[in-house]
């Protein structure tokens, strides 16, 4: 009798030994994960924080049914093309050419640089509605401005 309880004595310390050790290494890699996602966090608040832009002018031309939309970056953030959405009456753009300070192979728009995007709008008329247009920046900022019509 005295081997059975020692044996079982022993099967119980190393299973709450090897239970401890799991519940441990569970706690140890949420606590990191939870770390990780509040630092990243912040780290994309900065970036947000530091980002800045200012939609300087929307025209429309009827002459050939186009706008563009002229945007400044006027905070400290470099951001890219690609992450920049356009948005024109509502309506999502993709359609529309890009270029930063007359340059058009670059993706990067630099702090204190100008976006100038250009495409076709026939389904607008700002002579007579309200169209606005935004810019939303990778970042999440943006800037809005109505559509006026050259002439």
């Amino acid at each position: 009798m005295g081997f059975s309880v020692s044996a079982s004595v022993a099967i119980l310390l190393a299973a709450m030994f090897i239970a401890f050790g799991m519940f441990h290494s569970a706690a140890f890699d949420t606590a990191e994960r939870v770390t990780d996602a509040r630092d990243a966090a912040q780290d994309d608040r900065l970036v947000q924080q530091n980002t800045a832009i200012n939609v300087t002018s929307a025209v429309f031309y009827p002459a050939n049914n186009t706008t563009i939309v002229t945007t400044d970056n006027t905070g400290a953030t470099t951001l890219s093309i690609a992450e920049t959405d356009l948005l024109l009456d509502n309506e999502y753009r993709t359609d529309f050419t890009s270029e930063i300070d007359g340059d058009t192979s670059t993706d990067l728009w630099q702090s204190g640089e100008t976006l100038e995007l250009a495409g076709e709008t026939p389904n607008i008329d700002p002579a007579n509605e309200t169209v606005r247009v935004k810019i939303v920046a990778g970042p999440g900022v943006a800037g809005t401005m109505g559509v006026i019509e050259s002439g």
